[in-house]
């Protein structure tokens, strides 16, 4: 009995954190409240205070689930494409498709969140700056790969690749909520994809631009 109420509870811990990141892209980390969140399940907002006693805890929680779901629906499927330049490349276009999917309504939990808490400092500010560095550190880990492998000239400095290649994701985000979304879209696949043909000696593991 006490195995079914923890596996009860953490199965309603998951779904309100799946609808809390939702909410978050529709009216920002800070709008996002016990009373929003307890209106779109359907439930009591005590039963949420069971699982997060403070509003920071539930957006601190938020941002944990987050990363979650993009391991595994953008990070895990591009590191199954062989080392080197065409596991890079698969990690832009996860990025691009999960964006362009709409599953998130404003299309990344973390640029959305990123640029409403840029200048606020606190836990919330810190746990996003955190996020960020690790996915610049999985970028220059991909591309001294593909250096090593010979994909990449040795020439590139790996922080400022991975520095171009999220500034074209980003872009994609906040404009593709303002400007026709298929166009930008392909603006960003065309620019990530047209520089690391022309950094690569070997652009033929890349698809045409």
């Amino acid at each position: 009995m006490i195995d079914g109420r923890l596996a009860r509870g953490e199965r309603a811990r998951t779904a309100a954190l799946d609808a809390a990141i939702v909410l978050a892209t529709e009216s920002g980390l800070d709008g996002l409240s016990f009373s929003q969140l307890a209106e779109r399940l359907g439930v009591s907002k005590s039963g949420l205070f069971a699982h997060w006693r403070t509003k920071e805890e539930l957006q601190l929680a938020a941002i944990g689930h987050a990363q979650d779901r993009y391991t595994r629906v953008v990070v895990r499927p591009a590191l199954r494409e062989p080392r080197g330049l065409r596991r890079l490349w698969a990690m832009h276009e996860r990025r691009l498709a999960d964006v362009a999917s709409g599953a998130l309504p404003g299309g990344c939990f973390f640029c959305n969140a990123q640029f409403e808490f840029a200048a606020r400092p606190g836990p919330v500010h810190d746990r996003l700056a955190e996020a960020l560095e690790l996915w610049h550190v999985l970028l220059h880990r991909l591309i001294d790969e593909a250096i090593k492998l010979g994909e990449l000239r040795p020439q590139i400095d790996p922080e400022q690749l991975s520095f171009e290649l999220n500034a074209h994701q980003t872009a994609a985000v906040y404009e593709s909520r303002l400007l026709p979304a298929s166009r930008v879209y392909t603006f960003a696949r065309t620019a990530a994809l047209e520089r690391l043909r022309g950094l690569s000696p070997t652009p033929e593991l890349l698809p045409e631009a």
